[in-house]
């Protein structure tokens, strides 16, 4: 048998993902196989396994051989992602022992609960194959370390593009879909980071059945993010925050500090309530009691593919005003202003708190303060 072989114990024993990150694969056979003296355990908080020693344990994955110089630079490439370094090992398989190679976990993670493939698949395979698509675009591009620096955003873009898949109604708008009525010519990233760029020549179904010429559209992909505005029904207070922004900035404007609703990215595994109460934590040193939806949307389609689900949180403002709060961590310097109802429409009217989320927000308070502070 020509080409070389790789132990994978984890996330790569399901089929689907393993294809994604070895590309094409003539010539590669894929065969059960244990690890003498190693259990498979969930990384602490984390959503994928590392290898934990133990006397008497196994740990079971599979044996990949046929492997090419380039298949097993795609599998350093996409390991590389997590930290995760070749060792020599021999494992078991049903013809004997085999020298081989496994990937080393990260030194410094503890291990959680013992780990198994099913459980892994029910609750987050659609997440990495979306994440190794992405991941795996890079190969060639980007140094392996580089791509390691990326991967907490590329996850957050790809938990937004599951999300994007339970789409919202189509009761007034056309029944149009994706997948029929989107042709792609070519597409490219040509910047990521933070959040990413992506250029696509493409047509699109026209109203009247035809498809456009091919067009040239851009746009940035980042991940989804929530919004809340703090409100006291008792005192009929809300809370903003204030801080620096650089889009404000880019723009040129000559005071790019905003008023703002607590706002922030959903991280991998949250929902949207769960950012709303660690925002508001984060941002304000608040906790919010109910939380009232406001809506879903995106606040700019033609160019951002940022998502937003607004709140209206309800909480005691009280001795809020004037604290300043944020992660050092991400240099945040945000300051709480408590102001009253009336005094946070006169500042959207004069367009001084001119971000959207906060208008849309604030215009729903407007329609059921009442009903907030009669139940208060």
């Amino acid at each position: 048998m020509t080409g070389v072989s790789l132990f994978l114990f984890g996330t790569l024993c399901h089929a689907p993902l393993r294809a994604i990150v070895l590309g094409q694969t003539p010539g590669v056979t894929v065969t059960p196989a244990v690890l003498p003296g190693f259990a498979t355990h969930w990384v602490a908080g984390a959503d994928y396994p590392m290898l934990v020693e133990r006397d008497g344990a196994e740990a079971h994955g599979v044996l990949v051989r046929g492997l090419t110089e380039h298949h097993l630079a795609r599998v350093d490439f996409f390991e590389a992602g997590f930290a995760y370094d070749p060792v020599s090992v021999t494992v078991e398989t049903d013809h004997g022992p085999v020298e081989t190679r496994r990937y080393l976990s990260d030194p410094d993670a503890a291990p959680g609960a013992p780990w198994a493939l099913s459980d892994w698949v029910a609750h987050h395979a659609p997440l990495w194959e979306t994440a190794a698509q992405e991941a795996m675009s890079y190969f060639g591009d980007i140094a392996p370390d580089v791509l390691a620096t990326r991967m907490p955003t590329i996850r957050i873009r790809a938990a937004s593009r599951l999300r994007a898949q339970r789409t919202a109604p189509a009761t007034q708008r056309g029944t149009f879909d994706v997948g029929r009525d989107v042709r792609v010519a070519s597409a490219r990233r040509p910047y990521t980071h933070y959040f990413a760029v992506e250029e696509h020549d493409l047509q699109f179904r026209r109203f009247d059945g035809a498809f456009s010429p091919v067009v040239n559209r851009a746009g940035f992909v980042g991940g989804d993010a929530v919004t809340v505005l703090p409100y006291d029904p008792k005192a009929d207070t809300v809370l903003l925050v204030e801080q620096f922004r650089v889009g404000p900035y880019l723009r040129g404007d000559t005071n790019p500090w905003m008023l703002e609703p607590i706002a922030g990215r959903i991280d991998v595994g949250d929902t949207p309530r769960d950012t709303a109460h660690r925002e508001a934590r984060e941002e304000a040193g608040l906790s919010l009691g109910a939380l009232h939806y406001v809506s879903g949307h995106y606040p700019s389609p033609g160019s951002v593919a940022e998502y937003v689900y607004a709140y209206v949180g309800e909480a005691d403002l009280t001795g809020l005003h004037g604290r300043i709060a944020g992660l050092p961590s991400e240099a945040e310097n945000i300051r709480s202003h408590v102001v009253d109802f009336a005094r946070l429409m006169a500042l959207i009217a004069s367009d001084e708190a001119g971000v959207g989320p906060l208008v849309v927000s604030a215009y729903w308070l407007a329609l059921n303060r009442s009903r907030l502070r009669e139940s208060a």
